[in-house]
């Protein structure tokens, strides 16, 4: 374990500080109880971020430009956050001595992806404001678990079996065929996930994947997806942001596009489902929650990120206050911020693939045609190397209106290179 200054310009200042007078003596037993009752951080003072990918990154810009100081603990010595923090301690997410150090600069902490170890999580929750906590990042990282938390918090959820063996296979009910089955831990961008259409493909499906705990789950007459943002602090106050009609190309979020065009009906529906979850959780910090709108009109949920979320990243053009500043917000004690959309936005996912033309040979996107396009703003993570499937970046794209707002896509995309997404 290892700790350097970050990159970034207070990081340069304040190489070896001691930590902030916030963070100089423990909190109570309970310290995000405690913070109720007191003062909001005062600019200078530490917040720290578990993971130092591109989210973690964004997270400290964020931070930075309301005056905090933010270290980051990741083990990869050139992580994008770790590029713009005041200061990077390079430690495993399970390492004490690391999270030690973390807490004693930091007087709160946050995650930027959900499977960070949450004990982790509950050991700097001794002594520092940790948002989420420990308990609601485990329900996160279990799909069982998630959609039992789901269902008690009265939201409505797909049918679905846990699989623990090849006899809940044998066992569970025909009307869960077709479906898809999905590994209980560590699915994301579709991994861990196989279609089935039968019982037998279930079983062969259920061997490929190792004979781990997974759950069936049935699939539905699907419209569309759409997901909310939802922000809540530490009184237990939340607000919510439009929800996001969302494209996805083999698993992975290619498309968000938030531009009124939810009935207002289904957005209401969706605002409310993400708002009572937050408040059954008992939920610190920015949530994500993703939603199935069947053709019926009926929403269901679908599973929630503990995090800011590749949905969410239009807010940090088309709202006032982006998903991020709300993290930080949140763990400053800050009033909560604006979440209307001041203008039709879409974020457009980068992927490593168009790094790469069609005969396989690098290149460089681009960018100066991307940017041509009226109400463009490019966002890259300083990632090291292009990969194909890698998140890259993203392209936030205003329009006046919806109309507008889906011309400018459409010109985007064909400079990419990329297929026309119709959200």
């Amino acid at each position: 374990m290892s700790e350097v200054p970050g990159t970034g310009s207070t990081a340069r200042r304040e190489a070896g500080a001691a930590a902030s007078p916030a963070a100089a003596s423990p909190a109570a037993a309970s310290p995000a109880a405690a913070a109720w009752g007191a003062a909001p951080l005062p600019p200078g003072a530490w917040l720290g971020v578990l993971g130092g990918g591109q989210l973690g990154r964004m997270f400290c810009q964020a931070a930075q430009a309301l005056g905090y100081r933010v270290a980051v603990l990741d083990p990869d010595e050139s992580c994008p956050a770790g590029m713009v923090a005041d200061a990077h301690i390079r430690a495993a997410y399970d390492d004490a001595a690391g999270l030690d150090r973390l807490a004693q600069r930091c007087a709160a902490v946050t995650t930027e992806f959900e499977n960070v170890p949450a004990d982790s999580l509950r050991r700097l929750a001794r002594s520092r404001i940790t948002t989420p906590s420990g308990d609601a990042v485990a329900v996160a990282q279990d799909r069982l678990a998630e959609k039992s938390y789901i269902q008690a918090a009265g939201v409505p959820v797909a049918p679905h079996a846990a699989i623990r063996c090849a006899a809940d296979v044998d066992a569970c009910p025909d009307a869960l065929f077709p479906g898809i089955l999905k590994t209980v831990r560590f699915g994301y961008d579709g991994k861990g996930q196989v279609r089935v259409a039968s019982r037998d493909e279930a079983r062969q499906a259920f061997g490929a994947l190792r004979g781990v705990p997974c759950i069936l789950e049935a699939l539905q007459p699907l419209d569309h997806e759409i997901s909310v943002v939802v922000a809540r602090d530490l009184r237990g106050r939340a607000v919510s942001y439009p929800p996001s009609r969302n494209v996805h190309r083999d698993g992975i979020l290619a498309l968000a596009v938030a531009d009124g065009s939810v009935p207002a009906g289904i957005a209401d529906q969706a605002r409310g489902h993400a708002l009572s979850l937050a408040d059954h959780l008992d939920y610190h910090g920015v949530l994500c929650v993703e939603f199935f709108v069947l053709r019926d009109g009926r929403v269901l949920a679908n599973e929630m990120a503990p995090r800011p979320h590749n949905s969410g990243h239009y807010t940090q053009d088309g709202c006032l206050v982006s998903q991020f500043e709300q993290q930080a917000r949140i763990m400053a004690g800050l009033p909560l911020g604006d979440t209307a959309l001041l203008r039709p936005a879409a974020m457009l996912n980068l992927l490593g693939d168009l790094w790469f033309d069609a005969q396989g040979r690098r290149r460089e996107p681009d960018w100066a045609g991307v940017l041509a396009v009226p109400g463009t703003r490019l966002h890259l993570y300083a990632k090291s190397e292009a990969r194909r499937a890698r998140k890259m970046g993203h392209v936030n794209i205003l329009g006046a209106d919806a109309a507008q707002l889906r011309e400018r896509i459409a010109r985007v995309s064909a400079v990419l290179g990329l297929p026309d997404a119709d959200a």
